[in-house]
């Protein structure tokens, strides 16, 4: 099978079928953000008192705040025509063989339950606004290793860790949509991973949004208690539709004292899709925490995973790449503070433009006063495919102490004709050594990758690469 062929069928089988959807299996809430509407949520959800309270209080912080002014716009994104909440009236399954069929065929198709059986230690699976599936296998809950949906955690033995950690990391008043996802989450995996434990496995979350017009707020949690170790990987898709989705989810990541945390994420929104997600991560003393991020959907994205270096001697590293195309303006990056001595980070993102898509990094590096001695790299390289794309780098920096040491390098460039010359003298056809040449460039990022990530990461830039995304 020669290389068109192989992204053709792959674009066929994994990342344009629309699924056929029996509308009598599913409840719709009516569009638009009101208080009736939380109420709702919360209704469905049957939220304890204190969570009611919290989303009212977050739909008030919403209707004062003001859209961020930076950042590409989102104009094309009214809230009064996005429903907040769809859901299957099947409930939760821990058995695939008990997933309503349209359902279980969706991810069947993204390769969710092969990847289950061969390479996880869990799944959680959710479409639309609910979790219709979630597991972990024996051997790893036998470690004491929780890893459950949010909404059971909450009502569960975890309540009081929950309620102590929800929305601190990410305060509804960090910026609107922050408090949009107050107001109406749902959805979204809790783990807790208790002292010493090491899962050599990784957990996986995967995230579905398959109603045209509606938006996805799901919310993960998850804590790595001291002296633990867990790698998460989170996936996305959609199908493609002629009206804007919205997708605003939270991840909060609180990484114990010497403990480590890697979180992977390949997201393939559609291109109707606005993706205004925010993820926060704390780490205490000598702990560690790893962030991989492949970003390729959505219309527009304003995602910057942000660290808390709290503790003396923590670390972050960084690594991203972001693919904008055609009609797509990505706004990604990510941010450090530092507050503890010692403590280190590396920002390393890569981004690729094609077609007129605009790519922007933005980061933001803090160092505090108290970080003493701390060291910050950071290294964002641009590829552009052609002369209508852009791209553009915009770093921030806040050093509060002479006692650091900071750097920071910025390359943007394009394709060499000399080296596509060279491939296409051995044979090679000139769209096939372009993708070569982009799969090299993105090598850094798929290299951190599970293999069978990497392989996603690396046929989503093919499908870039040939228009078919």
């Amino acid at each position: 099978m020669d290389n068109k062929q192989m992204v053709a069928d792959i674009d066929h089988s994994l990342y344009d079928f629309k699924d056929i959807e029996n509308e009598q299996d599913f409840y719709r809430m009516q569009e638009g953000l009101t208080e009736e509407t939380v109420l709702k949520v919360s209704e469905e959800k049957d939220d304890p008192e204190w969570m009611r309270e919290f989303r009212l209080k977050c739909l008030g912080i919403y209707k004062e705040l003001q859209v961020p002014d930076w950042g590409p716009s989102i104009e094309g994104l009214d809230m009064d025509k996005i429903s907040s909440y769809v859901r299957h009236k099947s409930d939760m399954k821990g058995s695939w063989e008990e997933v309503p069929e349209d359902i279980k065929n969706t991810f069947e198709k993204l390769g969710i339950p092969q990847a289950e059986r061969e390479s996880l230690a869990g799944v959680g699976a959710q479409y639309d606004s609910e979790l219709v599936y979630h597991n972990l296998k024996d051997e790893v809950a036998a470690q004491g290793v929780i890893y459950t949906d949010l909404e059971s955690a909450m009502k569960g033995p975890y309540a009081d860790m929950i309620k102590s950690h929800f929305m601190k990391l990410v305060p509804p008043t960090d910026h609107k949509f922050a408090a949009l996802h107050g107001a109406v989450w749902s959805g979204g995996s809790f783990v807790y991973v208790p002292k010493g434990a090491k899962v050599e496995v990784p957990l996986q979350s995967y995230f579905r949004l398959n109603a045209a017009g509606a938006g996805q707020f799901e919310h993960t949690l998850i804590i790595v208690d001291e002296g633990a170790d867990l790698h998460f990987i989170e996936g996305c898709s959609a199908p493609k539709y002629n009206v804007a989705n919205l997708h605003a989810g939270c991840v909060e990541l609180y990484v114990g004292k010497n403990a480590r945390l890697r979180y992977s994420t390949i997201e393939n929104w559609s291109k109707n899709m606005y993706n205004l997600n925010t993820k926060r991560a704390i780490v205490e003393e000598g702990g560690r925490m790893e962030w991989v991020s492949g970003s390729f959907g959505s219309h527009t994205s304003y995602l910057y995973p942000m660290t808390i270096l709290k503790g003396d001697d923590s670390q972050m590293e960084f690594t991203g790449i972001t693919f904008a195309g055609k009609g797509q303006n990505l706004d990604t990056g990510a941010k450090v503070v530092h507050q503890g001595k010692r403590t280190a980070s590396v920002i390393s993102t890569k981004s690729i433009s094609k077609d007129g898509g605009i790519g922007t990094y933005r980061s933001s590096v803090i160092i505090n006063s108290t970080a003493k001695k701390a060291k910050a790299s950071v290294s964002c390289d641009s590829l552009m495919l052609d002369s209508i794309s852009r791209a553009d780098t915009i770093p921030g920096m806040d050093i509060r102490t002479d006692d650091a040491d900071v750097g920071h390098e910025a390359k943007i460039g394009r394709i060499s004709d000399d080296a596509i010359f060279y491939l296409m003298s051995r044979g090679i056809s000139e769209e096939d050594a372009k993708a070569m040449i982009v799969s090299g460039f993105a090598n850094p990022v798929s290299k951190e990758l599970p293999l069978e990530y990497a392989v996603e990461m690396n046929n989503l830039i093919k499908l870039e690469m040939s228009g078919n995304m």
